[in-house]
């Protein structure tokens, strides 16, 4: 596999200085660019960030003396320089939409960390153990845009991460109806306990804007291509509420399920166990080997003991069970930095890689 040069837009943020540690040894790409808004642009990366630096690994003495350059002024020698840019920026949604297709417009593939066009119909929002197959938009997409090689692809919100992967490999009972409760870290809103000292001790029951995003983007991942665009699907229904808690780093999720076709514990059991997606068939390097781990113990999955699970991207379920009022109920966790955003991202890019389309 060839090396690819990579651009990171948006690399001082919380979710770009993990992309920075996720790629400082990374097989198939090189951080050859990074780039932030104009109060970075200018600095080093170091001076950049300051005392900032989120990560408890420490940062790369590759990137500390790399400039930091304009990502809205200097699109075009950022796009020149790179095979691809990841994009995690902090900005106004319509101002993202424009920046990441600007960036497409130059032929410089984004693969996107943001929000920002996961309802456009034909940018692919991928979980790639799940929907790969979504990827195949991309040539509509590129007829839209006027492009040979750029595009956009995303990924889905980080608590998905947790509870989607759980559900959809159980399709051939026909999930109905989920109920799901996310229990979300602060490093979710871009925070450590430090710079949120009010989140020690304490429980918000809002995030904004997550409970749409639970109940709608999944539809997406369950949808399928048609024509120019994919349509999302219309089951299973989700209902959701997101709460923000005293953790670090991992998001969990409660969830509860009704099936069309009530299939037996031992199968869901069986399944989660047996299942593999194309990163793993791929071996792509961030995919984990095992991908959903169950935990028989009561206690578990806990947020310490298991969000680091291979190198964070595994899945941890536990306690499936009946229920009194829908037929099963579980408890997920995810880690919602690594599988949940910079890692998710890598390793889409590097499905984008394995099928030609950065090529």
């Amino acid at each position: 596999m060839k090396k690819y040069k990579v651009g990171i837009v948006g690399a001082t943020g919380m979710v770009g200085q993990r992309f920075i540690t996720l790629l400082n040894e990374h097989p198939w790409f090189d951080i050859t660019v990074l780039a932030a808004s104009g109060r970075s642009a200018g600095k080093t990366y170091e001076e950049a960030v300051g005392d900032r630096w989120a990560m408890t690994d420490a940062m790369p003495e590759k990137v500390k003396a790399m400039m930091v350059l304009d990502a809205e002024n200097q699109k075009e020698e950022i796009a020149a320089a790179v095979d691809f840019v990841f994009c995690a920026v902090n900005m106004p949604k319509a101002d993202i939409m424009a920046l990441e297709e600007a960036y497409a417009k130059l032929e410089c593939p984004v693969v996107s960390n943001n929000s920002a066009h996961r309802k456009t119909e034909d940018v692919p929002m991928v979980v790639p153990e799940l929907n790969a197959d979504h990827i195949d938009i991309i040539p509509s997409q590129r007829k839209r845009l006027g492009t040979k090689r750029g595009f956009i692809a995303v990924k889905s919100n980080c608590s998905l991460q947790s509870y989607v992967p759980a559900l959809y490999p159980l399709n051939e009972f026909g999930p109905e109806k989920v109920l799901v409760c996310t229990y979300q870290a602060i490093s979710g809103a871009g925070k450590t306990f430090e710079r949120w000292p009010e989140m020690v001790d304490n429980l918000i029951p809002f995030i904004g804007g997550e409970e749409e995003k639970s109940e709608q983007e999944p539809l997406k991942i369950w949808g399928k291509i048609e024509g120019d665009k994919i349509v999302n699907a219309t089951s299973p229904k989700f209902t959701a509420q997101c709460l923000r808690v005293p953790v670090s780093d991992g998001h969990t999720a409660a969830v509860f399920v009704d099936f069309k076709n009530k299939p037996a514990k031992e199968q869901i059991l069986a399944i989660w166990e047996q299942f593999k997606g194309p990163a793993q068939e791929l071996e792509l390097p961030s995919a984990p080997k095992q991908f959903l781990n169950y935990f028989v113990e009561d206690n578990m999955p806990q947020i310490k003991l298991q969000r680091n699970l291979e190198n964070g991207m595994a899945i941890s379920v536990g306690r499936l069970r009946e229920d009194t009022q829908y037929q099963y109920k579980f408890v997920c966790m995810s880690h919602n930095t690594l599988r949940g955003a910079a890692g998710g991202a890598v390793l889409l890019a590097e499905l984008l890689c394995a099928k030609g389309y950065m090529d």
